[in-house]
């Protein structure tokens, strides 16, 4: 799939009002943030509430998507673990990584969940174009990737990489909910508690990791361009 098809894909229906964009300062905890996505979520399905996405950051937890593999979670005490209905299996959440939650009603849009996926990876790597970081995506791996040419190759010759971006999405009425986090500045040592997304043999990483000085004001006004190349209008909630 081209890049130029995948930014036709999720535009929204002609007419349809933009997306309500919602940034939450400090750190939101978990249980609350998907209480509000369970509310939103329900008020868009039934056509109470414009589509919304929710930039939120968490203290540091590890969350469980429905193909979790309970061996990958190798530091159960570590911090607190949230069981989750996304798809996916284990991720870490924390101070420094931008989350996205993304609440938009595909029955406007396209119901294809392989295209809204590839959408999703689309949006993070034009965020990450603008930082003149290339992410990439992987066939057999899900999130976004970027190449280490500076380490020495993995066993199979192969280049080392590192994820930069993590996807994790569901679906209630064709509304979507969860979404993508971005690693602009996290703790990157707290993943070693896990098998990140059941993938093991890569490393992750962050944009400062990369030698990037940006913040998260930076990551987000990057990300809000990409999301509406891909997806189309926002406005400014409330």
């Amino acid at each position: 799939m081209q890049r130029s098809d995948i930014e036709t894909l999720m535009q929204p229906e002609p007419g349809s009002p933009p997306v309500r964009w919602r940034v939450s300062e400090g750190l939101t905890e978990y249980p609350q943030a998907l209480a509000e996505m369970e509310r939103e979520v329900d008020l868009i399905a039934s056509g109470e509430a414009d589509e919304l996405v929710w930039l939120v950051e968490h203290p540091p937890l590890y969350t469980a998507g429905t193909s979790a593999n309970a061996g990958d979670l190798l530091i159960a005490d570590r911090f607190p673990v949230y069981d989750t209905g996304r798809g996916g299996e284990y991720t870490y959440h924390g101070p420094g990584q931008r989350v996205a939650y993304l609440m938009l009603d595909l029955k406007r849009r396209r119901r294809d969940v392989r295209a809204f996926v590839a959408a999703i990876e689309e949006t993070i790597i034009k965020t990450l174009d603008q930082m003149n970081v290339r992410g990439e995506r992987r066939e057999d791996r899900v999130g976004v990737w970027v190449r280490r040419p500076e380490r020495p190759p993995l066993p199979d010759g192969s280049m080392a990489e590192d994820k930069i971006a993590a996807i994790g999405i569901r679906l209630r009425r064709w509304v979507s909910f969860h979404g993508l986090s971005i690693n602009v500045e996290p703790e990157l040592e707290h993943f070693g508690g896990i098998v990140p997304c059941g993938i093991s043999g890569y490393g992750v990483t962050s944009l400062v990791d990369l030698g990037l000085p940006v913040t998260m004001g930076d990551v987000d006004i990057a990300l809000r361009k990409a999301f509406e190349d891909v997806f189309g209008e926002t406005e400014n909630e409330g």
